[in-house]
């Protein structure tokens, strides 16, 4: 399975500079796999709930019109389903950047082979995205593709492979399957023409490995490769990573239960992150992310900030009581 890893390494080294993307990011990437990869779900053996607040670039102003700082909004839950071989899972998110406002759901399945020491899932996923388009200025008044206050609903999909180990994680995805198109009001009705907006494919590559500084302390260095797959399957140049991102780090995790890292996200920025876990078996966690931004700070404010809280459920047990026998019916 390190051979994996390496592979994933030389796949960030490979990356360039990246493309627009049309999904939210988080800094905090290695605590919800459910997030990238519907295989994820229920993999770990045990439940869990997570919700993720973003705010991208804090305190920046527009010198003209409406906008500011991006925000995100995410909720995911997982469960493994032993009577499906598997796991299900559902998340919601809901995404502003200026007069973009995007709301996504999704359900998710995975259904899980046990290899060597750890678990394979093999994921699908139904997505379901809203997408409403405000009122926006246009250059040329009689530009006919300008959107002008609407929505638009659309169906879509995913796919991913999982593998969960004691020491070690890597997963593969694929979304907007459909490459779903958006139709919204155009600022010039009378042409009889519509704004669009087209939802690309995007994949998404992730691993991490636990290593035991000492009994009480563990290093997890981690690494998350985005692409963004402009075109239709088939295209020649689809492929390529001229379109591709990513993001490495590491963190410290002490005693189980106290947890600190740094990070670093192509051409954007510097990441710190921390947290706790408390409660009965450590089952609630509470991380916040700070971002630094090192790269366009003349178009970005520099800071970005998030903040995590999820709670782990209980495993399930598997464990049947056995039946009291009397001797009162033997005769």
């Amino acid at each position: 399975m390190k051979k994996y890893i390496l592979c994933a390494g030389a796949l960030l080294l490979l990356a360039g500079s990246a493309a627009a993307q049309q999904q939210p990011q988080f800094s905090q990437y290695g605590f919800n796999g459910l997030n990238l990869n519907p295989a994820y779900a229920g993999v770990k053996g045990y439940g869990e709930i997570t919700g993720i607040g973003r705010i991208q670039y804090f305190g920046y102003s527009p010198t003209f019109d409406s906008g500011g700082s991006p925000t995100t909004a995410s909720l995911t839950a997982s469960l493994p389903v032993p009577v499906l071989a598997g796991g299900l899972g559902i998340g919601v998110y809901r995404d502003r950047i200026a007069e973009l406002y995007t709301t996504n759901v999704q359900l998710s399945y995975s259904r899980h082979l046990k290899i060597g020491e750890g678990t394979l899932g093999l994921g699908v996923q139904g997505i379901f995205n809203n997408i409403y388009q405000g009122t926006y200025r246009a250059v040329d008044d009689d530009d006919i593709v300008v959107p002008r206050e609407g929505s638009d609903s659309k169906w879509d999909a995913g796919v991913g492979v999982w593998y969960e180990a004691p020491k070690l994680y890597v997963g593969l995805s694929l979304n907007n399957l459909l490459r779903s198109g958006y139709r919204f009001n155009s600022q010039v009705p009378a042409s009889g023409k519509s704004a669009q907006y087209l939802t690309e494919n995007h994949a998404y590559l992730t691993g991490g490995y636990n290593i035991d500084l000492t009994s009480d302390v563990v290093i997890t260095p981690t690494a998350l490769v985005k692409l963004v797959l402009p075109g239709e399957f088939g295209d020649s140049d689809k492929l390529t990573l001229r379109n591709a991102s990513y993001e490495v780090g590491a963190r410290a995790t002490f005693n189980d239960r106290f947890w600190g890292g740094l990070g670093y996200r192509s051409g954007d920025a510097f990441t710190a992150l921390g947290g706790i876990s408390f409660a009965q078996d450590n089952a609630l966690r509470l991380g916040l992310a700070y971002d630094l931004i090192a790269f366009g700070q003349e178009a970005k404010a520099t800071s970005s900030f998030e903040v995590m809280l999820s709670y782990r459920l209980p495993k399930p047990s598997l464990t049947v009581r056995p039946a009291i026998r009397t001797p009162r019916y033997s005769f």
